[in-house]
């Protein structure tokens, strides 16, 4: 299929900053320019009054979430406490089923928001799960045309992590984590720079659950199947604390030790991050994935990320889950990225445009997708239009930065994912909203009656 977006108000593009047009061919930009003739067989998109950025990547998620929102029990707990009273109260009662209208309404959100691809830290194993409960994740990805990273969690024992601890958890033993791990990665995994499907090794956490040879053992395993890794780090400072208590030093020197540091390495948080930490991160292009609003919901502090982009760390953004971030939009978290920093650092700390590079370009780099990310002819063709003919914007004078400026509620007009639409005059494809409420409502009932 072929496609012309014509006469946008703006497009985010440093390859072409005055363009207007963009042609699509097959999956990929093939140009851009203002006035481009119509070819033959064309599909007219007429992007008036609106504006064009590249897909954003949302780095760090837990879809599984997205039917945990708001729980009492958990609204005014830190990290430790909050993981026993919210996920890991619920999660082992999640069946098949109620996983895949989670990951329908985590996905619905980001798309509404803008997100192309999604990189689901899945964590969701213990001694008995089912593989049906991975696949409803794939699946409902495939439904809906996003690209999704699959990161899999693991843990294989308890340890000092409170939430598997507090509900009696059996973990995973090592040989089931690699062979389920292989059947995934044999199943789902797309090698490409521009994969629809990837999976990733990601244990739930570096500190609490795995014992260091289960790290090295894994690491290895990701290294020689292609696969990168991910992981929770130094969210609060139990991290540190008890690292420098199990293992006799800090997090960060830990995870180079177990072979968890280096450029197809990134973790979510960072929060209590030093120079020390910072050093080592870019010295060995390990990422991060920034969650701000997770951070504030929590109490868990904020990561200095903008020391870290100077240092030269690769930056992302990450929603994390929405039982600690209830919006599950990424233009909330550019939004308050941009103001968070500024709050602390002064109004030179963050720009506009860099939040929407974090949100895309940079995410595509961490996650490895290297021909995604930038509106550049080449480029496969993950692109957001969002429609400011609306009051909400009217009064704008930077009409580009419009949607991060002014954040939600925002109106994706059309998103394109490799090429193909998966917004259409603002209704998203291959989904019933009606019908979607009504199964999440019924999954938070049948869980509530489960615990």
């Amino acid at each position: 299929m072929s496609y012309l977006i014509r006469r946008a108000a703006a497009i985010f593009s440093s390859s072409f900053p005055a363009a207007t047009d963009i042609r699509i061919r097959d999956n990929r930009i093939v140009e851009l320019g203002t006035d481009l003739p119509v070819q033959q067989d064309e599909h007219i998109i007429n992007a008036n009054g609106c504006v064009v950025w590249p897909g954003l990547v949302n780095t760090h998620h837990h879809l599984a979430q997205s039917i945990l929102k708001g729980v009492p029990a958990g609204l005014n707990q830190g990290l430790g406490e909050w993981l026993g009273s919210v996920p890991y109260r619920f999660w082992p009662k999640i069946t098949p089923t109620q996983m895949y209208h989670a990951a329908r309404l985590g996905l619905y959100e980001m798309l509404r928001s803008g997100v192309t691809t999604c990189a689901d830290h899945h964590y969701l194993y213990h001694h008995d799960t089912t593989p049906e409960l991975e696949d409803a994740v794939w699946q409902a990805a495939d439904e809906l045309g996003i690209r999704l990273v699959l990161c899999r969690g693991f843990a294989t024992e308890a340890g000092t992590h409170k939430g598997m601890a507090r509900h009696n958890i059996l973990p995973e033993t090592l040989q089931q984590v690699v062979d389920r791990l292989d059947h995934s990665r044999k199943r789902y995994h797309q090698p490409q720079q521009d994969a629809m499907r990837r999976l990733v090794v990601a244990p739930t956490s570096l500190i609490h659950s795995s014992r260091p040879d289960t790290l090295e053992i894994l690491a290895q395993y990701a290294k020689c199947n292609g696969l990168r890794r991910h992981s929770h780090l130094l969210e609060v400072a139990f991290d540190e604390h008890q690292s420098l208590e199990k293992y006799g030093m800090p997090a960060i020197d830990y995870a180079a030790e177990r072979g968890w540091l280096g450029s197809d390495v990134w973790f979510a948080h960072l929060v209590h991050s030093n120079a020390h930490v910072i050093e080592r991160l870019a010295d060995t292009g390990s990422g991060i994935a920034h969650c701000p609003t997770s951070n504030c919901r929590l109490g868990s502090g904020i990561a200095p990320v903008p020391q870290m982009a100077k240092a030269g760390v690769p930056i992302s953004l990450g929603v994390d889950g929405s039982a600690s971030s209830e919006s599950g939009s990424m233009l909330q978290e550019l939004n308050l990225a941009w103001l968070l920093h500024r709050a602390v650092c002064g109004p030179e700390a963050t720009t506009l445009e860099q939040m929407l590079e974090w949100g895309s370009k940079g995410g595509a780099e961490v996650l490895g997708l290297k021909d995604i990310g930038e509106i550049k002819v080449g480029q496969a063709a993950d692109i957001v239009i969002y429609d400011i003919a609306r009051p909400r914007f009217a009064g704008i004078h930077s009409p580009l930065m419009a949607p991060l400026l002014c954040a939600e509620p925002a109106a994706v007009w059309y998103s394109f994912i490799n090429g193909r639409p998966v917004i259409e005059k603002g209704q998203l494809k291959g989904l019933d909203e009606a019908e979607l409420t009504r199964q999440v409502q019924l999954s938070v009932a049948e869980l509530l009656s489960s615990v």
